[in-house]
């Protein structure tokens, strides 16, 4: 049989806008979930968190929940399989009797139904010896230390020129304090997993945002070969990052599973996703800039304070996008970090670039007040060409164009008018701008694809869709790639016994699937091409690994840029911060489905605004534990909060990230948008909140400190030349 038209060009879909190709199934409640999974003979776990802080386990009384009926197992440190140690400490469910943080496993019981485990869970008694704890960041106390580095991308500090000259002959100084809080993920779906072994062999349904990465970490943790373990995630209530690297749920799970012999389920509920799910690290940063009369800088200092625990290595890096986004001779940035008795943070949208900017961008609208210089204009100022720390080429940066087309779409210029215009003594209205960007990666990944001799044709690869629209992108790229209708392709992603496939983070899946997917597509139509244009009636199937074409160093800086414009409105009687209206301009590179970008990039704004007005974890300084812990009192952003969102972006190409002259869109919208409407707080009031929530608290306190003579949430410093 002929190719049926794999080697004939076709009209291109990618670039079109294509609805989601499991939308009726979600829509619909067909689309299975891990929660939904249920096997027969499903056993259900529950867990008992430690109850004290810091100390360790001394002894564990299972008896009276063993004598509970349809209980089969109580598993803690005296009765547990030994597992192998990996690079995550808090996956050694049950391995040492530590406890380095409240709410940690260190017992779980197995039974016939949740409920019942989980009143066992209770019926279980915990002896500890208690030690004391620390819970606090402290930026000037003991046990900071240097982070460790991760080249080429996060360097733990670096340094151009000589900043502290430059600043102290600066005609124009500005120097303050920014401070973010945690932040809880809470995805609407609760992290969880369906566990089951056969003749030595591992299956587990999981949310995870990277089934080949959750398979190799559970083949070491338990001493089999990766392919005595299989990993299905068809279908992820989203994870903002919290569900990339395996949680302690699914640990325990396996082993749970393995315990009882037979099918068993863990969800995390609301409550435990602030203990065992990770959080953004708090963040405490000291920006300084030194610049011209006319705003031009001439040094930038940005150090950055975050939290760790005692079992994590993760780090923030807050300060990293400092190092890339303006031009100035003198530089320096700085991470430091102190372990403490807390749960472990993890990645969150745009790590490092969401509070990172948040603080360059909020001194950024000092300095442009400070130099009597427009924010849009003082931006433009100190745009770059090439990457002021490696000294590379961007790949593509528009960051000026997306500054101009927001400025002129969002009303820029009338701005001082229309505050003017629109305040009605009860009201006061201001507007800010802030940029952004995301650094762009793509990770080895591999993909294949099969026709038939009717020119269907299936691509498979271990990818995951999260709520981004993966499977209709990667069928739009697909479909391109091999010249036939969209209608022609199907997509099999969430599953890790296909082709080995990276994560779902840090805006690479589009990247870095595509380009597997590509490289597959390409392979194919070279192997019908050899045949003269014949596939056999069996079909024909080729496949791709990008490993090899990774390896070589790259020639450009590849980033993406934005610019994010807000208006504020503030009642002058009850101190409330209502945002009116944002626009978010970006530069992403080709756009694939103009439909699924849209929604990435307002659901990161809108989760920037959250930021900006709602979200702060509070931890208890005595317990230490969230007090923030579930949806009644961590807040977020509710549809009354949120308001005519636009987002756009610039026409441009950047085949240097990926094949699709396509960059990443996940994480772009959210960085900037708190700092735009921090910057539009202050053209509001005149007050300079440096610390979010922008909350009525926060703005009281401004406004006393003010009435009082003393400076705001931080301080700022100002140069002579002002």
């Amino acid at each position: 049989m002929t190719g049926a038209g794999i080697l004939e060009a076709r009209p291109r879909v990618v670039g079109e806008s294509v609805p989601r190709r499991e939308a009726r199934e979600k829509v619909t409640g067909r689309a299975r979930y891990t929660g939904d999974v249920a096997p027969p003979r499903l056993a259900y776990v529950a867990v008992v968190p430690a109850e004290i802080t810091y100390g360790r386990v001394t002894a564990v009384h299972p008896a009276a929940a063993l004598a509970r009926s349809g209980v089969l197992a109580v598993i803690h440190g005296g009765d547990c399989p030994r597992l192998h140690r990996t690079g995550d400490a808090d996956l050694a469910v049950f391995q040492s009797p530590s406890v380095t943080y409240r709410g940690q496993f260190v017992a779980a019981v197995v039974a016939e139904s949740p409920q019942i485990a989980r009143e066992a869970a209770r019926a279980v008694r915990v002896d500890y010896a208690v030690g004391p704890h620390r819970l606090d960041l402290d930026t000037a106390g003991a046990g900071l230390h240097r982070p460790p580095g991760h080249e080429p991308f996060f360097p733990t500090d670096c340094s151009h020129g000589d900043v502290e000259g430059a600043l102290a002959l600066a005609p124009v100084r500005v120097e303050a304090v920014y401070t973010t809080p945690p932040y809880h993920h809470h995805a609407l779906e609760p992290h969880g997993t369906v566990a089951y072994w056969h003749d030595g062999a591992l299956t587990v349904h999981d949310t995870t945002q990277g089934p080949s990465g959750t398979r190799d970490v559970l083949a070491h943790l338990f001493g089999i070969r990766r392919d005595r373990v299989r990993v299905l995630a068809r279908h992820v209530g989203g994870g903002f990052g919290s569900k990339a690297a395996p949680k302690a749920q699914l640990a325990l799970a396996a082993v749970a599973a393995l315990v009882v012999d037979r099918p068993v389920k863990t969800v995390l509920t609301r409550e435990q996703l602030s203990v065992i799910a990770g959080y953004r690290t708090p963040t405490v940063q000291r920006i300084r800039l030194g610049a011209e009369a006319d705003g031009r800088l001439l040094a930038v200092s940005h150090v950055s304070f975050e939290q760790t625990s005692l079992t994590s290595d993760h780090t923030e890096y807050a300060a990293a996008p400092t190092r890339t986004m303006y031009a100035a001779p003198n530089r320096e940035t700085k991470h430091w970090r102190v372990r403490l008795h807390v749960p472990s943070p993890t990645w969150m949208r745009a790590p490092g670039e969401c509070p990172g900017m948040f603080a360059l961008e909020s001194a950024m609208d000092e300095l442009a007040v400070a130099c009597g210089v427009d924010p849009v204009e003082l931006r433009l100022r100190n745009d770059t060409a090439t990457d002021p720390h490696s000294g590379l080429p961007f790949s593509s940066r528009n960051l000026a164009a997306c500054l101009r087309l927001g400025a002129e779409r969002f009303g820029w210029a009338e701005r001082d008018r229309l505050r003017a215009e629109r305040g009605d003594g009860r009201r006061l209205v201001g507007m800010g701008v802030a940029a952004s960007t995301v650094p762009q990666y793509r990770f080895a990944s591999r993909a294949s694809v099969r026709t038939d001799s009717r020119g269907r044709c299936a691509v498979r690869l271990a990818a995951v869709d999260i709520g981004t629209g993966a499977r209709t992108a990667l069928a739009q790229i697909a479909a391109d790639a091999l010249g036939v209708g969209l209608d022609r392709v199907t997509v099999e992603i969430g599953d890790s016994a296909y082709p080995s496939a990276s994560w779902a983070g840090r805006s690479s899946g589009t990247t870095s699937w595509g380009t597997a997917v590509v490289r597959a597509c390409e392979a194919l139509r070279a192997e019908i091409g050899r045949r003269g244009g014949i596939v056999p009636d069996e079909g024909l199937e080729a496949a791709a690994d990008t490993l090899e074409e990774l390896a070589p160093p790259r020639a450009h800086s590849q980033h993406a840029f934005g610019a994010q414009f807000a208006q504020v409105e503030v009642d002058t009687a009850t101190r409330e911060i209502r945002v009116s209206r944002v626009l978010g301009v970006f530069g992403v590179g080709r756009v694939i489905n103009p439909m699924t970008v849209r929604a990435q990039l307002v659901g990161g704004m809108t989760m920037g605004v959250s930021m900006a007005l709602c979200e702060e974890g509070v931890i208890d300084p005595v317990y230490g534990h969230f007090h923030t812990r579930d949806l009644a009192t961590y807040h977020i952003a509710t549809f009354a909060d949120v308001p005519r969102i636009e987002a756009v972006w610039i026409d441009e190409e950047d085949f240097h990230t990926s094949p699709m002259g396509a960059k990443g869109v996940g994480e772009i919208g959210i960085v900037g948008t708190a700092a735009a409407v921090a910057n539009a707080v202050h053209h509001a009031t005149g007050l300079r909140l440096r610390g979010l929530p922008l909350s009525v608290r926060r703005l009281v306190d401004a406004e006393s400190a003010v009435a009082g003579g003393a400076v705001t949430d931080g301080g700022a410093v100002v140069g002579d030349g002002v």
